[in-house]
């Protein structure tokens, strides 16, 4: 159903992809440049701290940091633009009919776009470094992917539930936040005893920077296990968040 919506409207998702990406920097005189400079004064802020102040003794910890921050990016702007998407076009539900799924589709996707826009900043910095590429970097578009297809699932869940009740996308602030310390972008999981490591690891963040640091960093394959445990949290979130999604869509346009 949502693959057949998608389809019969394309033109539709086209021009609201391209209008995620324009008017993210709509106004800005530096304009799409920001997709480089975002991560990167993300990473200057937190190699000062974490490397200088806090003497974190990861080698190559510029490096360590850009595979990590960018991957990071890519799901919270999804998250906290998405998730009042459809409270925003309010206006448009009320009148014109149209897939809403295209709404958080067209977020996730501008936002897929912008990562890899982005990615150019980590094959720099690796290249520059003198790290160099390995074979293994023929991982990066599916872990690309799944990643694109966790946050789209988790994404109509909040979209959804921030129709009915606002305070959802208050909350995601707070937990977005949160999240961060919670998964190893700027330590190394090595830091915590194995015996509470496995809490780390049932956040499926943790997975996906361990994937993208396993091929950009480490120069591995990544774990197997970490692979189908964000495929099966992609797939689930997906169906389920589709689900919940077409459940709650039939109130949308008395409750904008």
């Amino acid at each position: 159903m949502i693959f057949k919506n998608l389809y019969q409207y394309r033109e539709l998702l086209k021009t609201n992809v391209k209008k995620e990406i324009r008017g993210k920097y709509k106004g800005s005189f530096l304009g799409v440049l920001w997709s480089f400079l975002n991560p990167l004064l993300m990473v200057l802020v937190y190699a000062l701290v974490f490397s200088v102040i806090l003497k974190q003794d990861i080698p190559n910890y510029v490096i360590f940091l850009i595979v990590g921050v960018i991957p990071w990016n890519f799901f919270t702007t999804v998250i906290m633009q998405g998730t009042n998407c459809i409270w925003i076009n309010g206006g448009i539900i009320k009148k014109v009919y149209f897939p809403r799924e295209i709404l958080p589709v067209s977020v996730v996707l501008a936002g897929l776009v912008n990562f890899l826009i982005s990615c150019v900043i980590i094959f720099i910095f690796v290249l520059f470094s003198g790290m160099g590429f390995s074979i293994h970097l023929i991982w990066l578009p599916l872990i690309a992917i799944l990643q694109t297809l966790f946050s789209l699932g988790l994404l109509f869940i909040l979209s959804a539930v921030d129709v009915y009740v606002r305070d959802v996308e208050y909350l995601m602030n707070f937990l977005i936040s949160l999240l961060f310390y919670a998964t190893p972008i700027v330590y190394t999981v090595d830091l915590f005893p194995e015996s509470v490591r496995w809490i780390l690891y049932l956040n499926p963040m943790t997975h996906f920077i361990d994937a993208y640091r396993s091929i950009f960093y480490y120069q591995t394959a990544p774990s197997l296990m970490s692979i189908l445990y964000i495929s099966l949290f992609a797939v689930f979130f997906l169906v389920f968040g589709y689900m919940i999604f077409r459940k709650l869509e039939k109130g949308f346009a008395e409750e904008v």
